[in-house]
C-alpha cells in the first residue's frame, strides 16, 4: 500500500536537490540552532518552501547569463517572465523564442524545463503576450510499503501565460497577466483509500516599468526600473483532506542602466532584488514545553512560539510575509532575544549582472545570484553569449556554483529567438 507521506517524499527529494542547498554552516546549525563564527550566519535554518517552484526558475538563456536579473532589463521577447511591462517598449512588433534548460543535470539526466513565448505589438502603445512553461521531473518508480513496484510516472507540471500591456505614459507602461498552474506529481495514486489528484492554481502578475534617455559622459544612457508582483494565486492541494499549499507568490524590484559606449558598443549593468511574499515557517513548542499562559503542550500539539500562524489566507500570508520571521537568535543563552528584523532581511535575495553588445549582434554577459545560507544557501555565477542574425537568434548561458559537487553544477539554458520581420525583409528583397 502506497501512502501519502512516500509520494511526498519521493517527489520533494527532487525539489530539495535545488531548492534547499544546505552548505556546512547551514547543515551545523540543524544541530546547534546557532551558527557560530563570522555573525552574517548566525540563526537556525528556515527556508521557504512553496508548492510549483518551478515558476521561480529563470527559464531564458539572458536573465540566466546575468545572475537571473530581469525585472528592468530592456526589452526583449522573454520578458513575460521577468516583468511583462516592458513588452510596450520593445522595438520589433513581433516576437517567438523557445528556451531549454536541462535541470540538476549533474545528477539525473531526464528533468528540464521548456519555454515557449511569444507577443504581438498593436498601435505602438499595446502588448499582447503568451507563454507555456513545461517542467518535468523525470522518471519515478512508485512502490508499496512492501518495496513492490506499483507503476513508473513521470511528474509533471506546467504553467500557461497570457499577459495584456499597454503604455501609461512616454516613460512608463504597466501589464497583468493572468496564468493556469497545473502539477501532476503523483498520477492519481490512491493513497489510504484517497484518491491522488494533480494540483491547480489560477495566478495572476502585476508589474510596472520605467525607463528614461539620460545622458552621462556625453554619452546616451537609458536608465530603467521595474517592479513585478507574480504570481497572486490561488493555494494548491493533491489530495482532499490535504492541507493547500503556497504558490511561489514573489516581489521583484530592480534597476538597470544602458549605456551607448560609442556607435558599436552598448554596455549595461542592472540588479534585483527579490521576496517570496508567503509566510515564513514559525517555530512551535515542542511536547511537555510550557507556554506563557501555564499550558503545557500535548503530543500533536501546534502551538507558535515564535512567529506567526502560516494557515492564513492568501492576501493575508502576502501582508506578514513583511513580518511574520520567527527572528534570528542573537544571543544563544537567551532564545527569546530575537532580531525578527535581520530574518526578514535574509529573505531577500539579490542578483546582479552585466550585458556587452557588439554592433548589437554579438553580446557576452555575467552575473551573481545570492541567497543567505539559511534561507536556502544558493549562491552562484553565471556567464552567457548571445547572437542576433537578421532572421533568429541565439542566446546561451551557464551556472557556476561557488561550492564544489554542488547539484546546480552544469546548469546550460539555451534559448532561440525568431525574427519575423528579419524573414519577411529578407522575402522582400529582391534577388
Amino acid at each position: 500500500m502506497v501512502t501519502i507521506k512516500k509520494i511526498i517524499i519521493t517527489i520533494c527529494q527532487i525539489y530539495i536537490l535545488w531548492f534547499i542547498s544546505f552548505d556546512i554552516y547551514a547543515q551545523s546549525s540543524q544541530t546547534t540552532g546557532i551558527l557560530g563564527g563570522d555573525d552574517r550566519f548566525k540563526g537556525r535554518v528556515n527556508t521557504i518552501t512553496t508548492a510549483v517552484p518551478f515558476l521561480m526558475i529563470a527559464p531564458d538563456s539572458r536573465g540566466g547569463g546575468i545572475g537571473d536579473a530581469g525585472v528592468a532589463t530592456t526589452p526583449d521577447i522573454n520578458s513575460i517572465h521577468w516583468n511583462p511591462a516592458k513588452y510596450s517598449f520593445i522595438k520589433k512588433e513581433v516576437g517567438f523564442a523557445i528556451s531549454f534548460t536541462p535541470w540538476l543535470r549533474k545528477l539525473v539526466n531526464d528533468i528540464y524545463l521548456g519555454q515557449v513565448v511569444a507577443y504581438k505589438k498593436f498601435k505602438n502603445q499595446q502588448v499582447v503576450s503568451g507563454s507555456l512553461a513545461y517542467f518535468s521531473l523525470g522518471d519515478i518508480t512508485f512502490t508499496d510499503i512492501n518495496g513492490e513496484e506499483i507503476r513508473h510516472f513521470n511528474p509533471n507540471e506546467f504553467a500557461i501565460d497570457i499577459g495584456y500591456t499597454r503604455l501609461l505614459s512616454k516613460k512608463l507602461s504597466g501589464s497583468v497577466a493572468l496564468k493556469y498552474i497545473y502539477s501532476n506529481l503523483t498520477g492519481g495514486i490512491d493513497v489510504l483509500g484517497t484518491s491522488s489528484h494533480p494540483g491547480n492554481s489560477v495566478a495572476g502578475d502585476v508589474s510596472f516599468y520605467y525607463q528614461e534617455n539620460v545622458e552621462i559622459a556625453k554619452r546616451n544612457s537609458l536608465v530603467a526600473c521595474g517592479l513585478n508582483i507574480s504570481n497572486i494565486g490561488t493555494k494548491i492541494s493533491y489530495t482532499e483532506n490535504q492541507d493547500k499549499d503556497f504558490i511561489p507568490i514573489n516581489l521583484k524590484i530592480g534597476g538597470a542602466l544602458t549605456m551607448d559606449i560609442d556607435d558599436y558598443n552598448v554596455f549595461m549593468i542592472t540588479s534585483d532584488l527579490n521576496k517570496l511574499l508567503v509566510p515564513t515557517m514559525p517555530e512551535y513548542y515542542n511536547e511537555g514545553d510550557t507556554t506563557a499562559d501555564g499550558y503545557v503542550v500535548l503530543s500533536g500539539d501546534r502551538i507558535v512560539r515564535y512567529g506567526m500562524d502560516p494557515d492564513v489566507s492568501v492576501g493575508a500570508g502576502m501582508v506578514q510575509s513583511f513580518y511574520d520571521a520567527p527572528g534570528v537568535e542573537m544571543d544563544a543563552n537567551n532564545p527569546d532575544d530575537r532580531s525578527i528584523f535581520r530574518e526578514e532581511i535574509r529573505e531577500i535575495n539579490y542578483s546582479i549582472g552585466m550585458e556587452y553588445w557588439y554592433a548589437k549582434q554579438f553580446s557576452i554577459r555575467g552575473g551573481y545570484f545570492y541567497e543567505h545560507a539559511t534561507k536556502g544557501n544558493r549562491k552562484y555565477f553565471t556567464v552567457g553569449l548571445g547572437l542576433r542574425l537578421n532572421v533568429f537568434g541565439l542566446d546561451f548561458a551557464y551556472l557556476i556554483p561557488t561550492q564544489q559537487r554542488h547539484p546546480l553544477e552544469n546548469t546550460l539554458r539555451f534559448t532561440l529567438i525568431f525574427n519575423f520581420e528579419g524573414l519577411r525583409k529578407e522575402q522582400e528583397t529582391p534577388e
